[in-house]
């Protein structure tokens, strides 16, 4: 499911945005670890929700903001290419299962019209 695959990024974020130099854990860490959370959270919300288009494309959109916020942390050496490599991976994963889900949500709304 894709609301555990959030939480397992949640749980492996934010102990590593700890680890982080000062110079970025309040910048770049700080929003990698709001983004993950807000992920987190749209994707919960989309659960309870029989209206949840808005919650999934809001989490696609964190999808996107994550994939760009690691990717400048490891140009700036602040996350190792062994941690790119995985949240690269989880990232995609945790997106096309969105992203499908938001596709579906959105047939499914078109046929009931």
């Amino acid at each position: 499911m894709v609301v555990q695959k959030a939480y397992d990024w949640a749980l492996w974020i934010i102990p590593k945005v700890e680890k982080f130099p000062k110079s970025f854990r309040f910048s770049i860490g700080q929003s990698l670890v709001t983004a993950s959370i807000e992920l987190l959270m749209n994707l919960v919300d989309a659960t309870y929700q029989s209206r949840n288009a808005g919650s999934l494309a809001a989490a696609v959109r964190e999808v996107n903001r994550i994939r760009y916020l690691v990717r400048l942390a490891k140009d700036l050496r602040v996350i190792n290419l062994a941690g790119h490599e995985f949240a690269a991976k989880a990232m995609d994963e945790v997106g096309r299962m969105a992203g499908g889900w938001l596709k579906s949500t959105r047939q499914k709304h078109e046929a009931d019209r």
